[in-house]
Formats: C-alpha cells, structure tokens, sequence
C-alpha cells in the first residue's frame, strides 16, 4: 500500500536536503534543474551548505583536496551540460566551465573550492536567468514573470497578476504576449509542465501527489495535458527519462578521466 503523505509544494521538491551516505540523485538533479531555470533566489538558497561539507561525494582520490577538485569538475561539466540544454551557447557554457575548472585546480583550500563552487554556480544560474529573459524588456512582464516562478503550487489568474503588477488586465495580457510570445495562460501551463517533468524524473513522489502540488485541477486533468504535450502519460515519461540524471553524470565522469 502507498505510503500516503501530506501534499507538498514544488519550493520543497526544489529545497529538499542532501545529507545521505552518497548523496542521492534526486535531490541532485534538483539542484541542476533550478540552476537551468534561471532561479537565482532558489540557487542561494540551496547553497547554504558548503561544497566542502557536503556528505555522499564519495572517494575518487585518497587526497581529500584532489578529491573535491574532482567532484566540483564534474558538477561543472554537469551544470554546463544541464544549461546548454536549456538554450545557453555551448561556446559559452564550455568556456565558464573551462575557467571554473581550471580555478579549482589552483585552489590550495576545500573553502576556496567551495567559494568557487557557489560563484560558479550563481553565473551560469544568471546567464540562465538572462537568456530565459533576453526578449523581456518591461518591469511590468518581469514582475509577472518572477511571480510565476514563486507562486506555481498555487492557481495562478490574469487579474492577480494584473493586480501584482498594477496594470489593467487586458493591457498586461497584450504586453506580456508581445514580449514573451506566448499567453499568459500558456506560459504558465508550460512552467507548471516543466516542473511537472522535472519532479515525474527524479523524484518518487506519487503522480497525484505532483499534480496536487502545481495545483493542476485534478490528476486526469494533468495527464491529458502531459500527453498532448509530449505523447506519454506521466508514468510513461518517468519510465522514459527516470535515467536521464544517471547517463549525464556517467558521461562527465567518462569524459573526466577520459580526457588528459
């Protein structure tokens, strides 16, 4: 029988904690998914601990500083890789990463890995945050926008975020389709279903758990909407991409020591 748990909201998928023996997945993937996103708030927040301290690394070299040298190029390659398939230039994600790898091989320290860890971390969130954002060019659109990303787990209208972004309701409808090229109402649709895929592959919540908490109106209602989008039912998309977050770590570790 299923082990029946409170609803949660998709700040907690995103905040939930490492602190295991090896450090699982999911929450890992997590972690790469809102630096994709964009999410600088959430970025910070999920920094809190240091890189230095963080528990479940595991052991790739006897020396603890070489240790740590090579988990932070791995989590550098996986982030550049994570950002490029959201858009970011592979110019551009390769030569962060280069640069961040190349100041962790020179750091003498565990806290200046971990100093170069979060900056890391934090320039390729905001080139995220930029390019997701490139075409935005009003305050209005912007404020709509980030109360989007803050407020998923909740049914989201036209006239609240009218409301937070004191313009009339038809008006910020025709900026924000100008600026964005999608409706409001799309647009956050397609959030909601990014989230929606992000939890369904490298989570074990329930189906109906992750419907309930991006408020989708029933759990039917969500897999409709799923499979118009993508062609499968929720358990078919985590069946299909409950590998995704193991085959990218496997390709940085194989390129890694791989490559001279």
């Amino acid at each position: 029988m299923p082990v029946k748990r409170n609803k949660i909201s998709y700040q907690e998928f995103l905040h939930r904690e490492y602190g295991f023996f090896r450090a699982p997945l999911a929450p890992e993937m997590d972690f790469y998914e809102t630096i994709r996103s964009g999410n600088l708030r959430k970025v910070r927040s999920l920094l809190n601990e240091p890189f230095h301290r963080k528990k479940g690394l595991g052991i790739l070299s006897d020396d603890s500083l070489q240790n740590l040298k090579y988990h932070m190029t791995i989590t550098t390659a996986l982030i550049a890789r994570f950002c490029i398939s959201g858009g970011l230039a592979q110019a551009e994600a390769y030569s962060l990463s280069d640069y961040y790898i190349r100041l962790a091989d020179e750091a003498s320290t565990p806290e200046e890995i971990s100093e170069i860890h979060n900056e890391m971390c934090l320039h390729y969130a905001k080139q995220m945050y930029a390019l997701q954002r490139s075409a935005i060019t009003s305050k209005a659109v912007t404020t709509a926008i980030n109360y989007i990303y803050e407020h998923l787990h909740t049914r989201i209208t036209l006239p609240k975020l009218a409301s937070v972004t004191n313009l009339s309701a038809p008006y910020l409808s025709r900026l924000f389709k100008k600026e964005t090229g999608y409706s409001v109402s799309d647009y956050i649709l397609g959030k909601k279903l990014e989230t929606a895929k992000s939890m369904l592959a490298s989570s074990d919540y329930q189906i109906a758990e992750i419907s309930a908490s991006l408020a989708f109106p029933s759990q039917s209602y969500f897999t409709n909407l799923l499979k118009k989008d993508c062609g499968m039912t929720p358990k078919e998309y985590r069946i299909r991409n409950r590998n995704n977050g193991t085959n990218l770590k496997k390709q940085a570790i194989n390129e890694l020591f791989s490559n001279p």
